[in-house]
């Protein structure tokens, strides 16, 4: 029974992983469900033993880039040290460079909305993003370094500027150049918090 869970969850994970490969490169419309079990070797009906739909599997995958992101940007913050101002510089700096990551480009920032629909893409990116958000804007308020204000909606709004500037990153010609600019004009903005 063990080893049936086990290889079920084995094929879980590479289905996973294989539909990552495919949507970052093909998109959505251009990876189908027969491609995914192809490339994982095993049978449509498998993906489907798995994952209800096509839609249902580019969720999971994409909730996997979520928490993915949300990991990368608290061991990029954690090098920062005491220093909250620097941890949150390097997690703003690891969220923006993820939008050059072709998978997360393709799947969280230019399919991730029209495939999941506005409002539940909105509540993937809040549960994973708006936490972390408001955590880094409470613990540098309470430690005096940026004002006290309302955090709720200082941490949705800078939530939102920070998917604007990764969709901003994905879609310019230059991505060097706007992750530069981006990078900027968050900071001007957590700036203006400082006390």
């Amino acid at each position: 029974m063990r080893r049936q869970a086990d290889r079920s969850e084995a094929t879980k994970s590479e289905l996973l992983r294989v539909a990552r490969e495919l949507f970052g490169e093909h998109g959505y419309e251009g990876a189908s469900i027969e491609d995914v079990a192809d490339a994982a070797g095993v049978t449509k009906g498998a993906v489907y033993h798995h994952f209800a739909s096509k839609r249902d599997l580019f969720q999971a995958v994409f909730e996997h880039l979520e928490q993915e992101l949300c990991d990368s940007v608290i061991a990029a913050a954690a090098n920062g040290g005491a220093d909250i101002l620097e941890g949150m510089r390097l997690g703003v700096r690891a969220f923006l460079d993820s939008a050059g990551d072709r998978a997360c480009r393709r799947i969280v920032l230019i399919d991730g909305p029209s495939v999941l629909g506005w409002e539940t893409w909105r509540e993937i990116d809040e549960r994973y993003g708006f936490s972390i958000v408001k955590g880094s804007l409470e613990a540098a308020m309470a430690a005096g370094v940026l004002k006290r204000t309302p955090v709720d909606p200082v941490a949705h709004l800078f939530l939102a500027a920070l998917s604007e500037a990764a969709i901003q990153i994905a879609r310019a010609e230059d991505p060097d150049a706007a992750r530069a600019e981006m990078n900027d004009a968050l900071w001007t903005m957590i700036e203006s918090l400082r006390i």
